[in-house]
Formats: C-alpha cells, structure tokens, sequence
C-alpha cells in the first residue's frame, strides 16, 4: 500500500480486495487512481492500476466489430457456492475430471494443450453447486497470458497432477514459478482448514497479487495405487497443500472434493420464505462463515437489501421465527422471512 494515503484510497482498496465482478472491480480501480496520491513514489502503483483499468475494460467490451478482433472473453462470470478453477502441468487429465465431475464438453485428447479457453461446468454437492473452470495447462516453456484474468473471480485453486508421472517432480515446481511470476501465489491455508502460514506465504501489500488457497489433486491413482505415493511426493516438494486422490477413469476419490469445498471455504446455506408459506428449500442462498442476514438480502435483491428493516429467523441457534437484525449473523440451514 503507497504511504500516506486518504481514508477514500485504504476504502476503494478494501472493496477492490473483496471485488468478484469484473464491472465492479473496474469501478474499484478507478476510485483507486482518483484517490492515489499524485508522486513520484506510488509511480508504480498508478501504471499498474491503468494496466488494470485497460485490460478490464476490453475484456468487458468483448470482441471488436470489424477490424482486427479481440476474441473471446476468458473470465467466468462465478456462479453457484464458489469458483474453482483447474490449473496443472500438460496430460495431467484436468479435462478428463472435469468431464466426470461436471459433465461438461471439455476436450480431451492423449496430446498436451487440449484446453484452449475456459471451460466452466457445475459440481453438484447435496442442495448446492461449485463451479469448476478448466483451464489450459500451464508449463516451464508456456503460460497464456490472458490466465491472471481468468483467476481474478476464483476462491481457490485444484492444482491438477499426474501422480503416476514421475516428472511431475519438474512439473509442479514449474507450475508454481511461472504463477509467481505474475503475482500469484498458492497457499496451503483455507478459511475453513486449520493449516498454518510459512513466511512466504504470509499476506503481502501488494493489491495486484493473487493469493489462492489451493488443494492437491492426485488424479490416475488407479495407475499408482500407492497411498503413500503423494505424501512422498509432497515431502520431497516441500509442499503443504491439503491432497485428494482421485481417478478421472475409474471415478475413485471424486465424491471427495464436495465435502471438501463445503468444509475448507466455510459454506453456508441459507432458505427464504415469503409471510404465511412456507420455505423455498429447493435452492438455498450461499454465503460463508460470518456473514449476516444483509449479506443474504443482498443476494435476494439490491432494493430488498437496501430497504431491509429485519427477518425473521428460523435454525438452530434461535427459536422459531425470532425477530433478528440485518447484522445478525446467519448459520448453514437457517431459513429468513425478509422485512421491508
């Protein structure tokens, strides 16, 4: 953060931090250059703040017409619960999960550099969906350029790997340095998981670097069955991720990472009703851990969350229609009858 900055700047800064859409992290940055101070020693900050602005700006224009074009948009509006997005070395079956878990068309092919674009697909897990994106691999001789975009809207990483490659010993470590590279980092610690912090993963000032909680995914177990086979491999990289064995062709492990996603990202799920009817259970709203009766009404509608007075509560921390406040904090399964 660039000294001696005005409350307005610490405030965009704080909302740009928390931004998920992309219209309105560029509304963000732009507050950000209005409230920077003007000197020679936030220099760097502002150019990174235009390079920021510009490539928004065209990612939300969409491609040009006529002329030469811009091509297709590679940021997946999140839906559901939460995005997660698929990054791994090349042949790491990424596609191949996807496809099992999602359902979705992804390419997959016994050559590298199938996934060319996004490709976003739903996760079903009890009452809820994660969305999964499947992304392009990343290597030691190549990356796409347009991936930190892509990565902007994600709340955490599935770091793919073929654990019965024996050089994924060379592949993960590539993986990481070409992300550090562009300022985005991979941490072992999730909201919801008790995984301490090394110093190198400790939080930094820096606005423009991504810090991702990520999990390990071990896919083609059924071609190393060895259940020790990535705790050894994680020791020998030095890494502390939490790790889930899978199989893209048998499906072993799969129904694993649901659970997984509820608990590490502090799911919680909330239900509505309208006065006099009973609760729309089929499609729970989704927030985390913390969050608040107004953090629902957000999710409902703008002008509701705006003119909100209180709710009535349902769950088990209070009793049967209990008058609560737009601060109160709500629990996974608690239903709430909005007050305007």
């Amino acid at each position: 953060m660039p000294t001696n900055v005005s409350p307005e700047y610490k405030k965009a800064e704080q909302a740009y931090r928390q931004a998920r859409e992309p219209r309105e992290r560029l509304d963000c940055l732009k507050e950000l250059l209005r409230t920077i101070p003007k000197h020679k020693g936030t220099e760097h900050v502002q150019a990174d703040i235009k390079t920021r602005i510009k490539q928004l700006t065209e990612e939300l224009a969409g491609p040009k017409k006529g002329g030469r074009r811009s091509g297709p948009s590679h940021v997946v509006r999140p839906e559901g619960a939460a995005q997660l997005c698929l990054i791994g070395p090349p042949n790491a079956g990424k596609s191949s999960l996807h496809v099992r878990m999602t359902g979705s068309r992804s390419d997959i092919g016994p050559y590298p550099y199938t996934t060319h674009a996004p490709v976003a697909g739903m996760l079903p897990f009890e009452d809820i969906h994660f969305q999964l994106v499947d992304l392009p691999p990343v290597s030691e001789d190549f990356m796409e350029p347009w991936l930190v975009n892509a990565l902007q809207p994600a709340d955490g990483i599935l770091l793919v790997i073929d654990v019965s490659d024996p050089g994924c010993l060379e592949h993960v470590p590539a993986v990481l340095e070409r992300l550090a590279e562009k300022r985005i980092t991979l941490a072992p610690a999730w909201p919801g998981l008790a995984v301490a912090e090394s110093p190198q993963e400790s939080r930094t000032e820096d606005l423009f670097r991504l810090n991702l909680p990520a999990v390990l995914i071990a896919n083609k177990s059924d071609l190393d069955p060895d259940p020790e086979e990535v705790e050894t491999l994680e020791e020998l990289l030095d890494l502390r991720f939490p790790a889930l064995t899978m199989s893209a062709e048998t499906g072993d492990g799969l129904d694993q990472l649901g659970a997984f996603l509820f608990q590490a990202l502090e799911i919680v799920r909330v239900y509505t009703k309208s006065p006099g009817k009973p609760a729309d259970t089929d499609k729970p709203f989704t927030v985390r851990r913390g969050d608040t009766v107004l953090d629902v009404a957000r999710l409902v509608h703008r002008d509701i969350a705006e003119s909100l007075k209180f709710a009535r509560m349902w769950g088990d921390d209070v009793y049967d229609g209990q008058q609560v406040g737009p601060d109160h904090e709500v629990s996974d399964g608690d239903t709430l009858e909005l007050h305007i």
